[in-house]
């Protein structure tokens, strides 16, 4: 019972802090800024809720730099950040100071690159302090690759660290989704330390600590960054023209972004001739920066799925029904939140443009000729998306 142990006190305040700081969390959901309708409310505390486990991972459960593994972040049901819905990130805690060797199948992910930041101002750390990209990599014939993460130089794929190196991450962006297949790699420290397998009560205070803190910080962070996009809807603009704090970005392009805030009587068009680029990629959100729910709704496309129109242009349509256009994007019962574009590998990072209209305007709006989808291969495509998920991410 309480008081057996000479700890209870003391375990007992850090898990009455955990719950009271994820209590004190959901102010977020409540704040003057926040959508009022009754899905962003929800979807805005099941955010709080769902972050939980990622942050307990980065805190409590894969955080230690002499024993790291490779885990996903992000899947269907854990979001954060404007996740790319083609993705699977993947990564692992690092100590700069330490030497560790990747190993495994590079798989045939589309657009493929590896970073290590340092810590930093954000709840995602800091800078990037080095990265590989693609091509830069040096791959097996048989897709074997092997990367050393290490302060002294080292053959082939390596990546130099330094002091404050504190998480390296895999990211993976698949354009076809149901036969493109993931990564399996793993990571492991040279000369490792003995494993100590004990979790001694100050270990636990301290991943409850820093858990509670992290879903706070991070949920509020970015919810605080898109509210710059909502003061200027319908333009796309980049994270670096809004905001001076370096993250932990996708090496190789810069991701524009748009908030558009749409009743269910309107439409949203946007228009873009894509470049040439290694991959490219338009994802689609609520207000908590989370990607719809792309198992089952049509809420993104990319440099294999969208149908370009005869002149290579691109054509969005936003629209709460059906609009009968292959490259829709299905709010599922939001009213605003954001759309991003990336270009990964271009020359130019051209910036969409976007025109709101009454929905009964959107036939007259649309170029003579413009692509159409029936009923079937509707059905086509949203079956296509969930096989494709069940691919990346395993059942």
């Amino acid at each position: 019972m309480y008081g057996d142990n000479p700890n209870d006190p003391q375990l007992k305040a850090s898990w009455d802090d955990f719950c009271d700081q994820l209590k004190e969390a959901g102010g977020l959901v409540f704040r003057d800024t926040t959508p009022v309708h009754d899905i962003d409310r929800a979807k805005g505390l099941r955010l709080l809720a769902r972050n939980v486990s990622l942050a307990l991972q980065f805190h409590l459960d894969n955080n230690d730099p002499d024993f790291p593994e490779l885990m996903h972040y992000f899947d269907p049901v854990r979001k954060q950040g404007g996740d790319n819905t083609d993705a699977l990130y993947v990564g692992a805690p690092i100590n700069g100071e330490h030497t560790y060797r990747i190993t495994g199948q590079r798989g045939t992910a589309r657009f493929f690159a590896v970073t290590v930041l340092e810590d930093g101002a954000t709840p995602w750390g800091g800078a990037v302090i080095g990265n590989l990209i693609d091509k830069d990599i040096v791959v097996d014939a048989d897709g074997s690759f092997e990367i050393v993460l290490s302060p002294d130089e080292h053959p082939g794929n390596w990546i130099q660290t330094r002091p404050g190196a504190w998480r390296v991450t895999f990211r993976q962006f698949f354009a076809d989704w149901e036969n493109e297949q993931p990564m399996d790699a793993r990571i492991d420290r040279l000369n490792p330390l003995q494993h100590d397998p004990v979790l001694t009560p100050a270990r636990l205070q301290q991943g409850l600590r820093d858990a509670a803190a992290w879903v706070r910080e991070s949920t509020w962070y970015w919810a605080d960054m898109l509210d710059k996009w909502k003061a200027q809807p319908n333009h796309f603009l980049s994270y670096r023209q809004l905001d001076d704090n370096a993250i932990d970005a996708t090496p190789g392009g810069e991701p524009l972004i748009c908030y558009w805030q749409l009743p269910v009587d309107e439409v949203l068009v946007v228009r873009v001739i894509p470049p040439a680029a290694d991959y490219w990629a338009v994802e689609f959100g609520n207000y908590w920066w989370e990607t719809m729910d792309y198992r089952y709704r049509l809420c993104s496309t990319n440099c294999h799925h969208a149908q370009l129109e005869d002149n290579g242009e691109l054509l969005l349509v936003v629209s709460h029904t059906d609009p009968g256009h292959p490259n829709w994007l299905d709010p599922s019962g939001h009213v605003e939140g954001y759309i991003t574009v990336r270009w990964m590998g271009a020359e130019h990072y051209p910036a969409p443009e976007v025109a709101q209209m009454p929905a009964t305007e959107l036939a007259g709006f649309l170029p003579a000729g413009a692509r159409s989808i029936n009923a079937e291969q509707r059905r086509l495509q949203l079956e296509g998306r969930r096989l494709g998920i069940l691919r990346r991410f395993g059942h």
